[in-house]
């Protein structure tokens, strides 16, 4: 009975990402009791052990295994959605707009130099990881679940406005920044819904997050990691 309960649909959505919070957790948890460690390293882990996660139920992810690729419209389409939302991110962060006090990943060493390596692996795990996790708990999963419990027979294209606003919320309540979060939501469920395809998302959530990345770098805006 445990085997099978792993092995249902929902489980293989909702498992990656709740690793991914029960890793943070624990991360919150050191570090207020090794107050000066540096912990950084353990996002490295964080994102191996969702990799690990994702890549053993991959099989039950056919929306990413067997939906035909995005054609270049769709591409365009959710590249632009993802540089949006990018701009929306680094502007929408007024005080009404946030929640708590920004902690941020600064991959800086002791001297102020840019530990590379470490910036390079946190810009990874934000493009290439996270996109996946995220898009397959919450629009595949959540926006889905929200309209019919037996969420693989309900259409994309049919998910209700209703689901898609409260889904919206919900991820952007996820967020440090929950009023960009929230926007993001919107323009990711509208990909899935208007394209019908689990890529497109994923796809405008790796641009998000990837040029993210490369403008924390750039300005060193580290609270926005």
């Amino acid at each position: 009975m445990p085997l099978e309960f792993t092995r249902t649909p929902w489980f293989g959505r909702a498992f990656p990402f709740a690793l991914y919070i029960a890793v943070l957790a624990v991360e919150g948890g050191l570090s207020h009791l090794l107050p000066g460690a540096d912990l950084r390293l353990l996002y490295g882990a964080k994102i191996a052990c969702v990799a690990l996660a994702l890549t053993h139920y991959w099989k039950e992810y056919a929306e990413l295994r067997a939906t035909p690729r995005l054609d270049g419209r769709q591409v365009a389409a959710s590249i632009v959605a993802g540089f949006a939302v990018f701009l929306v991110w680094i502007n929408f962060d007024q005080p009404w707009a946030v929640l708590g006090t920004a902690v941020g990943f600064s991959p800086l060493d002791a001297d102020g130099s840019i530990d590379w390596p470490l910036a390079m692996l946190r810009i990874a795990g934000a493009a290439l990881v996270v996109p996946v996790m995220e898009e397959l708990f919450w629009r595949s999963l959540v926006m889905r679940w929200i309209d019919r419990h037996d969420f693989l027979t309900l259409a994309p294209a049919r998910i209700s406005l209703r689901a898609l606003l409260i889904s919206s919320t919900l991820f952007g309540l996820e967020h440090r920044e929950f009023g960009a979060g929230i926007v993001a939501g919107l323009a990711y469920g509208y990909l899935y819904r208007r394209f019908s395809n689990l890529w497109a998302p994923v796809l405008a959530h790796a641009v998000t997050n990837g040029i993210l990345g490369l403008w924390v770098l750039h300005t060193r805006n580290w609270q926005f990691w």
